[in-house]
């Protein structure tokens, strides 16, 4: 039995309705472009029990999909299946205590970050989702519209937006805050997986960033994961640059678990022959899109520049 639907979801930070599948009674999503892609709405807390089943429905539905993609959520990350496989690099770091992760998987230099941002006056506690949390949350999304060299997802919403928009998943996360005077300078939306955490959002003000405030609130979750007898925790995929390199100081490691695609149609056949079923950002060389990442930060940092003068004039 497949049933279709339309439910509204975020979208590059923005509310959009999203076509979506229940198979097997799990939710899952469609998107559209070269080939139509049908994978697990929330694949970081759900898994794909039964993937025949899964593909079986499809090519019985009405839905016109093209290609059905999954992977193993960790700690299963040997491959089972034997569909076409390709490797997707994600952030994660074991917990075993949080002494051990504290002597044993950071370096001096992080460990004296952490301790600098309590000397610098900033209590990290577990937070509740009350007005006050969400005006601290307003507050940080709204100091600057351009975050890592690209325009900010959440910058420009208000109190209400904010609010509704982050209280959808709750019932599964934890909440910490870094508070400095009583300011929320810092936050995580730490989500229970089942066998991992995962940081469905850690951010802090740029105005503070010489209490390294991020330091400290990957040292609560570490505390907390320990605490809940979670194996891991999972700062999303690896990436690049300074943020990868943030981790890598943190303890992650760079983890690679099994994506599997599985076309249903001629159409998703030939899309992943040519490759195209990652998108057209995963065409790009690595390269090419260095240097296109380099001009879009130097050109957003120019606007922010001209908007700043505009305002003082």
């Amino acid at each position: 039995m497949i049933r279709s639907f339309t439910k509204e979801s975020l979208v590059k930070g923005k509310p959009a309705r999203i076509e979506c599948l229940e198979i097997g009674g799990r939710t899952y999503s469609l998107s559209r472009g070269a080939a139509t892609v049908v994978q697990l709405e929330d694949e970081w807390y759900d898994d794909v029990e039964n993937p025949g089943l899964v593909i079986a429905a499809l090519k019985n539905s009405r839905a016109r999909a093209d290609i059905f993609t999954f992977w193993q959520r960790l700690p299963d990350v040997e491959p089972r299946f034997d569909f076409y496989m390709e490797w997707e690099s994600i952030a994660a770091l074991p917990i075993k205590s949080f002494d051990h992760w504290w002597n044993k998987q950071i370096k001096s230099r992080t460990r004296n970050l952490i301790r600098k941002t309590e000397k610098c006056g900033v209590e990290v506690r577990e937070a509740c989702y009350d007005d006050a949390f969400v005006r601290g949350m307003t507050d940080i999304f709204n100091e600057t519209p351009v975050r890592q060299g690209r325009r900010f997802w959440h910058y420009g919403k208000n109190f209400e937006t904010v609010k509704e928009q982050f209280s959808r998943y709750l019932a599964r996360e934890d909440l910490i805050g870094a508070y400095y005077r009583d300011e929320l300078i810092g936050l995580v939306m730490l989500g229970n997986a089942g066998q991992y955490a995962v940081t469905g959002q850690i951010i802090s003000k740029i105005q503070h960033r010489d209490k390294a405030t991020n330091n400290a609130l990957i040292a609560k979750a570490v505390e907390i994961c320990a605490r809940r007898n979670l194996s891991y925790l999972v700062y999303l995929h690896w990436g690049s640059g300074s943020l990868a390199e943030f981790k890598r100081r943190c303890g992650f490691e760079e983890t690679r678990i099994p994506r599997y695609y599985v076309p249903l149609t001629a159409r998703g056949s030939l899309t992943l022959r040519l490759g195209l079923h990652r998108g057209w950002k995963e065409i790009i060389p690595q390269p090419v899109k260095s240097r296109l990442k380099s001009l879009r930060s130097r050109w957003l940092a120019a606007d922010e520049d001209r908007g700043k003068q505009a305002c003082q004039e």
